[in-house]
């Protein structure tokens, strides 16, 4: 086996890896996370305490 079997073989592990990121990144048990975070900038300093749950039930009443 020379360098170049070794990069072919590190170039599928960085591939494979990455395409594991990108499905967990896209799958849908992240996306209540995902959303949760993204609206972090736009709560109040007490509401990022609250789960998306309690914020809804708040937003409600």
């Amino acid at each position: 086996m020379d360098i170049n079997t070794y990069r072919g073989i590190l170039t599928i592990l960085v591939m494979v890896g990455f395409i594991s990121l990108v499905f967990w990144a896209y799958s849908k048990r992240r996306k209540n996370d995902f959303d949760e975070a993204a609206n972090l900038p736009f709560a109040d300093e007490d509401d990022h305490k609250l789960s998306k749950s309690e914020l809804e039930k708040k937003d409600h009443e």
